[in-house]
């Protein structure tokens, strides 16, 4: 079912993520960073502008190619696919869609050729699954915004140089009172207040940001004033189809170990892999793995198509962010005492992958989103 230039971007990323990722994923957790090699690397394989148009300096993918990429990404490396993901939609593909032809010149090439990361700051301490309860307020002055608040939980804020921020810009319009803006990290009045300590994914930096009367030329507003709330949910699908690919790249990476563990792994006479319980494990494994690929791969088709598919991405991260809990759970139950130890992986892969059910939209927001979609 997938085109020869599909298979060639699998298995490319695969062998990047297999040569390059796997074997320093636990040096790069100890490190808490992304080695600055890495991220050349994946912009000069094209990872980090997938779907962008080459006239662009993107790849010019489709979304069933960028869904393959990532799960490999992932199998590789949950912090460098969390990363790619967020570099790739929602801030390249917003630019994309809404940018300028001189923004895109200005803020969306450097991204899309890999020059340098990209961070999308719209959650708020009190503004997380409510994206419309933002207090990050924008103030027009002679020059442009003049912008204040605070962000939370953003990714690649530290290593990145371009933001891709949220704020109100007219209170009294709600949700229609927020707008989008582009700004540089090192813009004066932009900080990073922490870089927080985390369960999983430690290499990849989530962020605090504070904005002190950060001034914004004019120019730099993504979108018409107001347009904001609706950019941020323009994502959600291309989004959501990322965080989903990602989760089954973590479990992937955990069956095949638990896999090749139980067959050269030996108790009571031969294989592990001979007890049924054992086999019974991993065929339930296989099943949610299979299962969790397809729902991912109909989701991007139906994107590819240009089909709305709000419903199948919320489902596929539902599925696959759950699927990804289970089976990294019994690839540490398959390990035994060893899948308990960090020398075995799979434990850094079940703390990698919870987080595939918080961000995006929470797994109870995916539900919410699907019920509305079935009504």
């Amino acid at each position: 079912m997938l085109t020869e230039e599909q298979i060639m971007i699998r298995d490319m990323a695969r062998n990047y993520a297999q040569e390059k990722l796997a074997p320093a994923a636990a040096q790069r957790e100890k490190a808490r960073e992304i080695e600055p090699q890495v991220i050349a690397e994946l912009g000069e394989l094209g990872f980090l502008g997938m779907t962008i148009d080459p006239d662009w300096g993107g790849a010019g993918a489709d979304y069933v190619s960028y869904a393959l990429a990532l799960i490999e990404i992932a199998a590789g490396d949950g912090s460098v696919s969390t990363m790619v993901s967020v570099h790739n939609a929602p801030v390249c593909a917003v630019l994309d869609r809404f940018a300028t032809p001189e923004q895109k010149e200005k803020w969306l090439r450097p991204l899309a050729e890999g020059q340098h990361i990209g961070s999308f700051a719209l959650t708020e301490p009190q503004a997380g699954s409510d994206a419309s309860n933002l207090k990050t307020r924008a103030v027009k002055t002679n020059e442009g915004w003049r912008i204040n608040g605070s962000k939370q939980f953003i990714s690649s804020a530290r290593i990145g140089k371009t933001t891709v921020l949220f704020a109100v810009t007219d209170p009294d319009k709600g949700k229609r009172g927020i707008s989008c803006f582009v700004t540089g990290n090192d813009r004066p009045g932009f900080s990073i207040v922490r870089v927080e300590e985390k369960l999983g994914q430690k290499a990849s930096d989530s962020c605090a940001l504070a904005f002190e009367d950060m001034e914004v030329p004019f120019e730099d507003m993504i979108g018409e004033e107001g347009q904001g709330y609706a950019i941020a949910l323009s994502s959600l699908e291309a989004g959501r189809i990322g965080i989903a690919a990602q989760a089954t790249g973590l479990a992937q990476a955990a069956y095949e170990r638990a896999l090749a563990y139980a067959k050269e792994r030996t108790a009571f006479g031969g294989p592990i892999f001979d007890l049924q319980a054992v086999q019974f494990r991993l065929a339930e494994m296989a099943t949610d793995l299979e299962a969790a690929k397809a729902l991912v791969l109909n989701a991007a088709r139906l994107k590819d198509q240009g089909v709305p598919c709000l419903k199948e991405a919320c489902m596929a991260k539902l599925y696959c962010a759950q699927a990804a809990e289970r089976i990294t759970s019994e690839a540490i139950q398959v390990l035994g005492g060893y899948g308990y130890l960090q020398d075995y992986e799979v434990e850094r892969m079940y703390r990698d992958q919870k987080v595939c059910q918080i961000y995006e939209g929470t797994n109870d927001i995916q539900k919410l989103i699907i019920a509305r979609q079935i009504a």
